[in-house]
């Protein structure tokens, strides 16, 4: 998509700091952190949001699930635990529409949301 600000990353038009990259999934550090650790992981082909995944995604989905375990291991955070959001549309606090897995680690998050 030729406005997304994510998909000018991926096409390396725009710089970023990158964790993680292979065919389907790019992770970068977030520029504007909200935590000491805080990385985005996306899957390289657009999909606006959650709410528009297909039945097709479902394999690329659950990659971007095995890369997050992946990234926390090997910088040495996941035993001692991280969140993982979404946020879905614009109500749900989502500002760019590219669907975004945002990996927040380094410190005591606060409070539980749910569960």
């Amino acid at each position: 998509m030729k406005d997304c600000l994510f998909c000018k990353i991926i096409n390396g038009d725009i710089p970023s700091e990158k964790v993680y990259e292979d065919e389907e999934i790019l992770a970068f550090k977030d520029i504007q952190p909200a935590a000491p650790i805080h990385i985005l992981v996306i899957p390289k082909k657009h999909i606006d949001s959650l709410a528009n995944i297909e039945e097709d995604d479902e394999k690329i989905i659950g990659k971007i699930y095995m890369v997050i375990n992946k990234i926390a291991e090997d910088q040495q955070f996941k035993d001692k635990g991280y969140r993982v959001i979404v946020n879905c549309g614009k109500d749900g606090g989502q500002e760019v529409m590219h669907l975004h897995f945002h990996l927040l680690a380094g410190k005591p998050l606060g409070e539980k949301i749910v569960g």
